[in-house]
Order: structure tokens, then C-alpha cells, then sequence
């Protein structure tokens, strides 16, 4: 009698939270131990699927660095970083487009259908979805100077076309996105998750941007777990970057924030995807996991 009563004390806190976001959309970026780990990976899964039972909208943008690596490896195909982004040449973007859009895009799919949802997997080529062109890093030269140097088929968002998104969601699907984004000639550009997350959630005026992480959110103290800021507004965000509170790949994950917070999406989270059902507790419960960035 006790588990069942505790079941339904979580229901009733759930149920404001479930008709707040009624008919909302929620961007999901997937990645890191949620994608590798079985348990977790089935956790995301379900939470996600539970999601739109209730009537949310959730979209899935997926990365894929680790399996990238190993088919790399197994390839013999050597990995070269600048500033945490992948030098791509023309044979390793091969290599990041089948991963991505093939193999692990579909395998999600597979997942989701297996249960009980119904999803389509898609990349940012279908449908004229993702419109990109080739990114130029400032990496600094001998003289200490930040100059813009070519890392090949990596790139920035142009332009995002929701409309095909839309549609899958209105007809009771859960579109999965593969970060792979098209040039001007039709060629692919490999798109950072974060970012292709945070510029769809843009675009389709999301309600949330959440980025599924490995880290229990922003920490005051990197040395003590328990120091974690749950809220955090955009206009603190210069200081703590200065300070060294956001560091490191954070950076970017909270500049994502920041630029979705101001291209119109209501709220936007960074939160720890190895504890299972992160997404649950974040959008059904009070207290929520991670990092919250706010207006």
C-alpha cells in the first residue's frame, strides 16, 4: 500500500507540470553516457516516449563523438581536434555522416519503436531541414594572434526550415535528428549537437532546450558535486565565465543557452543524463536535476 500511495503522490506532482506543457515542445540534445550505457540509454528512451504520451512535442538531436572514434579506429582513419572541434576532411565526414545519420540514427529509431513509440529519423539534409556553411575556427598562430584556420566539413547553421519537424510532431511522431547539416552544392557539414539543438529549438519556438550531459550541471566549486547551481540567469553568466565557474566545455553548452534564451525559447537546461530518468525528474517534478538557465 505504501509504494502505491508514494506512485500516486508522484502522479499528483506531476499533473500540473503535464498540462503546463501540454501541446509544448521540448528539444532534446542526446548524447554522452545516455547514448553508450544500455540502462540509460533505455531510460532516455522511455522518458521520451512517456513525454509525448501526454501530449508534449519532444525532439531528439543526437551526437555520436564515441562511435565516430571507434569507426575512425577501426578504419585507421587518425582523429585530429582544434579547440575541441573535429578536423574533417572529406574522408572522415564520410565516415561522421554514416555514423550518424546511418547507423546511430536509426538504431534510435529502432529503440523508440521497440517501446511502444513511434518515431522518424531524420538529418539535417531531409527536407531542406538544415541549411549550413563551413565554419572557420580562430585558432591562435605562433604570434599569439586568434586567426580564422579551415577544419573542413565542419559547420555553422545558416538557416533552419522547422516546417518538416512540425509535421512529424502534429501527426504523433518523435522526429530524431541527426546533426549533419547541407552546403550550398548539397555537401554535408558535420554540425556540433549543442548547437544544431539549441538553433532548432530556435526555430521551433521550443518551450525547452535541454542538453543531456555528464556532468551534474554548473558547479560553483568543481571539486565538490554538492555546490551545483540550480538557476542560473543569463546576465550572470560573463562574471562566472570569467571566474572560471564556467569553464572548459561548458562554455559552450551554456552559450547554447544563452543564444536560444534570446532567439525566443522559454527555458533551457543542462542536466546529468547519467542519472536515469534526468528528463522525467526535470520536466515532472519540483526540484528537477542540473542547471536551469533563465531569462
Amino acid at each position: 500500500m505504501l509504494k502505491a500511495l508514494e506512485k500516486a503522490g508522484i502522479l499528483v506532482e506531476a499533473l500540473p507540470y503535464i498540462k503546463k506543457f501540454n501541446g509544448k515542445t521540448v528539444v532534446i540534445k542526446y548524447g554522452g553516457a545516455a547514448m553508450v550505457n544500455d540502462q540509460l540509454k533505455e531510460a532516455v528512451i522511455m522518458d521520451v516516449i512517456l513525454m509525448k504520451f501526454v501530449g508534449i512535442h519532444p525532439v531528439l538531436v543526437h551526437g555520436g563523438g564515441p562511435e565516430i572514434n571507434n569507426m575512425l579506429k577501426r578504419l585507421g582513419i587518425q582523429s585530429h581536434f582544434i579547440q575541441g572541434l573535429r578536423v574533417t576532411d572529406e574522408a572522415t565526414m564520410e565516415i561522421v555522416e554514416m555514423v550518424l545519420a546511418g547507423k546511430l540514427n536509426k538504431e534510435i529509431v529502432a529503440l523508440i519503436q521497440r517501446f511502444g513509440g513511434r518515431a522518424v529519423g531524420l538529418c539535417g539534409k531531409d527536407g531542406g531541414l538544415m541549411q549550413a556553411k563551413k565554419r572557420f575556427e580562430l585558432v591562435k598562430n605562433e604570434a599569439g594572434e586568434r586567426v580564422p584556420t579551415d577544419i573542413g566539413f565542419v559547420g555553422d547553421v545558416v538557416k533552419i526550415n522547422p516546417e518538416l519537424v512540425r509535421e512529424l510532431s502534429d501527426q504523433g511522431y518523435i522526429p530524431v535528428i541527426a546533426p549533419i547539416g547541407a552546403g550550398e552544392k548539397g555537401e554535408a557539414y558535420n554540425i556540433n549537437a549543442d548547437t544544431a539543438a539549441g538553433e532548432l529549438a530556435q526555430a521551433l519556438e521550443a518551450d525547452k532546450l535541454v542538453l543531456l550531459t555528464d556532468v551534474e550541471g554548473i558547479l560553483k566549486d568543481f571539486h565538490d558535486k554538492s555546490s551545483i547551481i540550480s538557476s542560473l540567469q543569463i546576465d550572470e553568466v560573463p562574471n562566472l565565465v570569467e571566474s572560471g565557474v564556467i569553464a572548459g566545455g561548458m562554455i559552450p553548452k551554456v552559450q547554447c543557452c544563452v543564444d536560444a534564451l534570446q532567439g525566443g525559447v522559454g527555458q533551457t537546461h543542462i542536466i546529468d543524463g547519467r542519472i536515469p530518468h534526468s528528463l522525467l525528474l526535470e520536466v515532472f517534478t519540483d526540484k528537477g536535476v542540473g542547471t536551469m538557465v533563465v531569462k
